[in-house]
């Protein structure tokens, strides 16, 4: 089986059948880093589709340098930060990345686990975009931190730093929302 970056090759070179090789292998865990980024179910399905119609687009510009994971979560950034500004063009891009978003409570739904889950949610939502976002490139989305200081356009040590900070407001987040408990 071809790896990502042969798949995307074929892709670059006109066998755009093959982008549902790709779209297969990476629609949901998109889907998930959308959703966690925005909270809005919908918004994420849009920007899930809209982000391979600009892989398509776009496909001449992958030279196969870094990882094919590392050249499109660098266009879902883009894509991400593109709608953000189309719904806010009157604030500057670096204040949302600082911002603190609204923290809307997910729904419970029996389990214990869930409900942790749903508090883990809640707390990555109050997270500045920036270190949500590092986290969720990190942790969620199994990037090496080296493809993550290439995202974001800094050094490996800043990204650990920035991990590292991340992980520890995320803890206090959660513990606040437990109701200070552990």
């Amino acid at each position: 089986m071809p790896d990502d970056e042969q798949v995307m090759a074929q892709v670059r070179e006109g066998r755009v059948e093959m982008l549902a090789v790709l779209f297969e292998r990476y629609h949901v865990r998109l889907f998930n880093f959308f959703l966690r980024l925005t909270a809005d179910r919908p918004l994420s399905e849009d920007l899930t589709q809209e982000l391979f119609l600009r892989i398509l687009k776009y496909r001449h510009t992958f030279r196969g340098e870094s990882k094919f994971s590392t050249w499109m979560y660098q266009i879902a950034r883009n894509l991400h930060i593109d709608q953000i500004r189309s719904r806010h063009p009157e604030i500057p891009i670096d204040d949302l990345f600082e911002e603190k978003p609204s923290a809307q409570p997910c729904p419970a739904q029996n389990a214990e686990a869930r409900q942790e889950a749903d508090l883990l949610a809640q707390a990555l939502e109050r997270l500045p975009l920036r270190k949500r976002e590092v986290l969720l490139l990190s942790r969620f989305q199994n990037l090496k931190y080296q493809e993550v200081a290439r995202l974001l356009e800094c050094s490996v040590e800043n990204v650990k730093t920035l991990v590292h900070r991340s992980l520890k407001e995320l803890r206090r987040h959660y513990l606040d929302l437990q109701g200070g408990t552990q």
